[in-house]
C-alpha cells in the first residue's frame, strides 16, 4: 500500500482551515493528483494553494477555490454537469469523480487535447469533452441539473443559464465593477434566484473557438 503523498495531505489541511467541510468533494481532491494538470516545470509548486500558468495563457484554478465552487454545486452521482472552460482539465477530474457525467466546452484545441489524455490517464470515463464555444453552453445536450463556468463572464450569462433544469444549480464568476464576484444562481419558477459567495479573480470567458491554438 503507498504511502499518501505529504503535499497533498498539506493541501488537504489547507483546504479544510479555508472552510470547505464537504466529505465528498474532500475525497474527489484527495483522489486527483494535481500534478499531472500542471506544466512540469511548475511541478514543485503543483500542490501549494495557488493558481498556476497553463498553456494558452490560461491558468489552473486555485485549490480552494476549486473546492469552494464545487462544493456550492452541491453534487450527487445523478446530476448532469455542464463546465464551460475545461482549462488544464484537473475541476473537470474531480466533478468526474462526483457527478453521473460531465460535459466539458474548452475553446482551445490544445488544452483540450492535453486535458482527454489525462483524463484517460485516470480512466475517467464520464467525461464528454468538446473542442467549440462556451459562451453558447451546448444547448443540444441541455438542459443540465448543474452548470460551472472556470472563467468570467462579463454580465449574467443568461444564454448559458438557460440551458438549466428547474431548481438546477450555476456557479460562474461575473465581472462587477472593478470586482468579479463568484455567483450563485438557482434555477426557481419565475428566473433565478442569485447571491455572491466571495470575491475570485479568473481568466475572462471569451466568444468563438480559438482557431489557432
Amino acid at each position: 500500500m503507498s504511502m499518501p503523498d505529504p503535499r497533498m495531505i498539506q493541501l488537504v489541511m489547507a483546504l479544510r482551515g479555508g472552510g470547505v467541510t464537504d466529505a465528498r468533494v474532500m475525497g474527489a481532491i484527495e483522489r486527483t493528483p494535481r500534478d499531472l494538470f500542471v506544466p512540469e516545470r511548475f511541478d514543485d509548486q503543483a500542490y501549494d494553494d495557488r493558481p498556476l500558468p497553463i498553456d494558452c495563457g490560461q491558468t489552473i484554478s486555485q485549490p480552494l477555490i476549486v473546492a469552494h465552487m464545487t462544493q456550492a454545486l452541491e453534487l450527487d452521482d445523478r446530476s448532469k454537469v455542464l463546465e464551460i472552460g475545461t482549462g488544464s482539465g484537473y475541476q473537470t477530474a474531480i466533478l468526474s469523480r462526483l457527478a453521473r457525467r460531465v460535459y466539458s466546452v474548452e475553446r482551445y484545441r490544445t488544452l483540450g487535447q492535453l486535458a482527454q489524455s489525462r483524463f484517460e490517464a485516470l480512466r475517467l470515463s464520464n467525461i464528454v469533452p468538446r473542442i467549440g464555444d462556451g459562451t453558447v453552453g451546448w444547448p443540444e445536450q441541455a438542459p443540465f441539473d448543474r452548470i460551472i463556468l472556470t472563467a468570467s463572464a462579463p454580465t449574467r450569462p443568461d444564454v448559458i443559464l438557460d440551458q438549466l433544469k428547474p431548481g438546477g444549480i450555476a456557479i460562474a464568476p461575473v465581472d462587477s465593477g472593478k470586482r468579479q464576484v463568484l455567483m450563485r444562481y438557482q434555477r426557481i419558477e419565475d428566473g433565478f434566484d442569485a447571491r455572491e459567495l466571495m470575491d475570485v479573480r479568473f481568466v475572462p470567458l471569451i466568444e468563438g473557438e480559438a482557431k489557432s491554438l
